[in-house]
């Protein structure tokens, strides 16, 4: 029998919408948290961000795809922070929360009661954890924060794309769902100290502030070098060859990331003259010539199908894959084989099941993923309200 998921009887107190905010409750929901999600009557906004839209039983759909993909493990309760009793009704669930995770404008909370400050006046021994746009400091700070805009203010469009093309953003919300990684670290470090110490915390996530720190070497570029990292295409600003490949029948990924790997890639090529050649002979040089040593690349990979050449990689020990587009990824047997893809059983839904990808952590080699869907608006209202750890009537 598998021992209980890490984080069983850790209650957490969700005030989130949108993206950033339920991440954290997902990726603890995961990891073994009782989760109650709180939502205002209408709901999160994104249960209506389709289509697609997760197809019920009957006429009605279960939410839009998106909703589901960031509040899978969750208990849905409802509450109008503007009403006294929905006041009311947060603090009574609080009283009973280990950590509380809210993502409303620098500000918006106050109004009701239900900010940090106040919250924590309450319960002293609570992990409250704001996630804003831009923090709870500084001159952005009353702004309100989209991951499009922060992935532009923050840097990552300026390395973003074609060198003569326009800046590009990722194809995905990065900037919420680093920041929701990085929030849930926090949480949990939070929670380790109060282990030792028996406080609570305040924590003051910021979508820029995760933005720019993920920017990773590049950042460390510019900071040692003085010079702005400019955009690369799909090369690497330090490693050549590092790129996409064209092919006879389309493009692939080489990585090389060494000098031995670059020799082992020229005789597969049959570019021998490139392997001996002073230009390239080690990674500086071959930064320095990049544009002419990819053009004589180009034309070598060119002369090669796509599986005839990954083969030929691979059995040499170059690192070199495909550009797979989403289905092809789920279809991926290495993907199917570690169960990335999880369906979760419903009644609700059409076919008895919602489909989730599930958190890529594996301990003891179980992965973590919570055993149930997305909640309906309010489908656990009664449960909790009657749930002795969260203050039930037969709470004590």
């Amino acid at each position: 029998m598998s021992p209980p998921p890490p984080l069983t009887g850790l209650r957490v107190l969700e005030l989130a919408r949108i993206l950033a905010g339920p991440w954290i409750g997902q990726l603890l929901a995961d990891l073994g948290a009782d989760v109650v999600k709180v939502e205002a009557p209408e709901g999160d906004d994104t249960r209506k961000w389709g289509p697609p839209f997760v197809e019920g039983v009957g006429d009605e759909h279960l939410s839009a795809a998106y909703f589901h993909s960031a509040n899978r493990g969750k208990r849905s309760i409802t509450a109008d922070f503007r009403t006294s009793e929905g006041q009311a009704l947060v603090y009574r669930l609080a009283a009973h929360a280990d950590v509380v995770v809210e993502n409303f404008k620098v500000g918006g909370l106050e109004k009701y009661g239900l900010d940090a400050a106040a919250m924590r006046a309450a319960f002293p021994r609570l992990i409250y954890c704001s996630v804003t746009g831009f923090g709870q400091t500084g001159p952005y700070a009353p702004r309100a924060g989209y991951d499009f805009l922060v992935q532009g203010m923050g840097g990552p469009m300026s390395v973003t794309g074609e060198p003569t093309g326009a800046p590009m953003k990722a194809g995905y919300a990065v900037a919420d769902i680093y920041t929701g990684l990085y929030a849930s670290v926090g949480i949990l470090s939070a929670l380790r100290r109060r282990d030792a110490t028996g406080e609570g915390a305040t924590l003051d996530m910021a979508l820029l502030d995760a933005q720019v720190a993920v920017l990773g070497n590049q950042a460390m570029n510019y900071l040692v070098s003085g010079n702005p990292p400019p955009r690369l295409g799909n090369a690497h600003p330090n490693i050549v060859p590092y790129d996409v490949f064209p092919v006879a029948d389309g493009h692939i990924i080489i990585a090389t990331g060494n000098d031995g790997q670059w020799r082992k890639l020229c005789d597969v090529l049959g570019g021998a003259e490139l392997a001996s050649h002073p230009d390239y002979a080690d990674n500086k040089s071959r930064v320095a010539n990049r544009a002419p040593l990819t053009i004589a690349l180009h034309a070598l990979t060119q002369r090669y199908g796509k599986a005839d050449l990954l083969a030929a990689l691979e059995a040499v020990g170059v690192p070199a894959g495909p550009i797979n587009s989403v289905d092809e990824v789920f279809a991926d047997p290495q993907i199917m084989a570690r169960g990335v893809k999880v369906d979760l059983p419903s009644a609700a839904a059409k076919g008895g099941t919602i489909p989730t990808v599930a958190s890529p952590i594996v301990i003891d080699g179980v992965r973590q993923v919570a055993g149930r869907p997305s909640p309906g608006l309010g489908e656990h209202h009664d449960d909790i309200l009657n749930d002795p750890a969260w203050g039930g009537p037969h709470h004590g």
